[in-house]
């Protein structure tokens, strides 16, 4: 099934927002968006040398962007497009979102999330609506669940509300750009935008292009979920068989249509960024400067790194997109974090089964500064050696040369599997 097949509220498949459309949008929104604030960052702009401004629209009300093109969306539509209620279907932020446009409309919505949707999330979604949403959780994954919510949507005549592929939404989104534009003294010479299904990117990218025609917008993805280079690249929408969903808010297989058509006008280029690079960069901006900040939300910041020495000397904002991040999940960011910055290493290490191989391996092997973090070892009687995964964090990453040297000396046989993903996966 498509989103087609349902009621949208749009007719027009092909378009490019119109500039009256999105100030439009942005006195309808106006009573519940902040104008959020455009954050000049110094520690940011010495480091690359430029005047880097921080877009923080984690400082929505729903702690991201998501709400701006919920709400015009939602509010756009006629009675006779409301009579059923809206639905829509999301693990995050759009849920949130919608939700909350549903509260303040006062409009039925049924939102459909993954049943692994973290409990935390859920809540959110349901403090936002209250008594005017009800939550159905199906499947095992945002597919799924994006399924079941067309489905529903088709059965009770009930109008979807699109994450990004919609023009209101798109519209919404703009408004962004109308408030970086309306608050930097001077000229913007690169503009960095976050890129998931490419609502964001449509939207400011039209306006900054239609306005700012000398300021460079480019689109920044996961490494894992390039969903929007390999479009533009091909020249085609392409669905992506296979992605990295770690950066959840910005990881989609296809792109929106009208997505899609609008970037290839507006965008002069893509990046893409690794996901322990957005890690790092989580990390750094709570602990340089106390904030806060989801996956997708720090990839405008770590793409600075990739365009370095472009920017210098020049005025560059970059959008953050959101802050819906959970506390369970910094584990996992700190990991990521380590295993890309070269501070982290595991191993397979097949040890003698006799008194005296594991001191030996850590006093022979191990030096002063180095850190075993993770031991897994199942002594089996039957074998001369015994295998153990073993994880060790490094004080430098550089330190890496030596520990290799020590271990190709020892006569300890290994196997490194930071560069064998699929049985690192299994095995950590």
């Amino acid at each position: 099934m498509t989103v087609s097949a349902c009621k949208t509220g749009v007719t027009e498949r092909h378009y490019y927002p119109q500039l009256a459309d999105v100030k439009a949008a942005a006195e309808k929104i106006a009573r519940v968006a902040a104008h959020t604030p455009l954050q000049l960052n110094r520690n940011l702009s010495l480091r690359y040398g430029a005047q880097i401004y921080l877009k923080r629209e984690d400082l929505q009300a729903v702690r991201s962007y998501k709400l701006r093109g919920a709400y015009n969306k939602i509010s756009s539509l006629k009675s006779s497009q409301l009579q059923n209620g809206v639905v829509c279907a999301s693990a995050g932020n759009h849920a949130q979102g919608v939700a909350f446009a549903c509260r303040e409309l006062d409009v039925h919505g049924v939102i459909f999330m993954p049943v692994p949707t973290p409990a935390q999330k859920v809540e959110q979604v349901k403090m936002w609506g209250r008594d005017r949403i009800v939550i159905n959780l199906v499947g095992d994954t945002f597919d799924d669940a994006y399924a079941e919510a067309i489905r529903f949507c088709e059965g009770r005549d009930a109008t979807f509300i699109h994450p990004f592929d919609d023009e209101k939404v798109i519209e919404g989104q703009a408004t962004v750009g109308l408030e970086i534009l309306k608050d930097l003294d001077g000229q913007m010479d690169y503009l960095l935008l976050p890129v998931g299904g490419g609502g964001l990117a449509a939207g400011v990218g039209s306006v900054v292009h239609s306005t700012s025609p000398n300021t460079r917008v480019i689109g920044v993805e996961p490494a894992g979920a390039p969903s929007m280079s390999v479009s533009l690249q091909s020249n085609e929408n392409t669905t992506l068989v296979e992605i990295d969903k770690f950066i959840d808010g910005a990881a989609v297989c296809r792109v929106g249509e009208r997505n899609f058509n609008i970037c290839r006008k507006v965008l002069n280029r893509m990046i893409t960024v690794d996901e322990g690079a957005v890690c790092s960069t989580i990390l750094d901006l709570y602990n340089a400067e106390g904030i806060v900040v989801e996956p997708a939300g720090a990839l405008s910041i770590a793409a600075l790194e990739k365009v370095k020495e472009d920017i210098a000397g020049k005025t560059v904002v970059c959008v953050v997109s959101g802050s819906n991040n959970e506390i369970a999940r910094m584990e996992e960011i700190r990991e990521r974090s380590l295993l890309h910055s070269g501070l982290k290493h595991y191993f397979i290490i097949r040890f003698p089964q006799r008194a005296g191989a594991l001191r030996e391996f850590v006093t022979d092997i191990l030096s002063p500064t180095d850190d075993i973090t993770h031991f897994q070892y199942s002594k089996k009687t039957s074998r001369e050696l015994g295998p153990a995964v073993v994880g060790i964090e490094l004080q430098r990453p550089e330190h890496y040369a030596g520990l290799s040297n020590r271990l190709n000396k020892s006569g300890f046989i290994y196997e490194y599997l930071n560069d064998q993903p699929d049985l690192f996966q299994i095995l950590i």
